[in-house]
């Protein structure tokens, strides 16, 4: 398989602005909260059990999940998103590992908000954190989502602690800064990729 670094990062902490300069390199980045949309499609298997089991409302009146109605049941209910976990990140996995093997650049990127929370991690032969002060985090993530304060709060308190993802970071790629200077730390890592990727041939 193809020599993988996995990017990770907390909401709001820059992880897709530093997996899209990557792109620009000409890196593959297989991503998973896209893969996670794609595997609850209309007509997918998974979209059909998620409502067999939460019944009607998890879907629209067009037939597409209810994200919303689904996001706020399992956010209210720890045994409805473990049941849902354990339904979608096989499936999400399966299409990551599709993704990685169809790869054809020097290294490819797996970008995960739960790169370190599942198996994912295993996939990869390098681990990257995009980093930033929580408060900074905070404040990036309630400008782009228009959500409140206590809500980005919320959401970070059902992710891994910024300490807990530092500690597991073979780099960090930290975005305290402005985007040029985010762009220059991924070069440089991306020159030391290449030169690993290659290492390993």
């Amino acid at each position: 398989m193809t020599w993988v670094v996995g990017i990770t990062g907390g909401i709001g902490s820059g992880k897709s602005a530093a997996t899209r300069h990557f792109q620009a390199l000409g890196i593959e980045v297989v991503d998973a909260d896209a893969l996670a949309r794609v595997v609850v499609e209309p007509g997918r298997p998974a979209l059909a059990t998620i409502a067999g089991h939460f019944g009607g409302r998890t879907l629209t009146a067009d037939g597409q999940l209810n994200r919303p109605y689904l996001r706020d049941l399992i956010f209210s209910d720890p045994s409805a998103k473990q049941w849902l976990e354990q339904l979608l990140h096989p499936l999400i996995r399966t299409e990551i590992v599709s993704q990685l093997n169809d790869a054809r650049s020097p290294y490819a990127i797996l970008s995960s908000p739960l790169l370190l929370e599942t198996d994912q991690h295993t996939l990869t032969h390098r681990i990257a954190v995009v980093d930033l002060p929580e408060a900074l985090q905070i404040e990036r993530a309630s400008q782009r989502d228009g959500n409140t304060p206590a809500q980005i709060e919320a959401i970070m308190a059902n992710q891994l602690s910024r300490a807990e993802r530092l500690a597991r970071a073979d780099d960090v790629i930290d975005n305290s800064g402005s985007l040029r200077a985010l762009k220059e730390r991924v070069e440089n890592l991306h020159e030391r990729y290449l030169a690993m990727a290659s290492a390993t041939g």
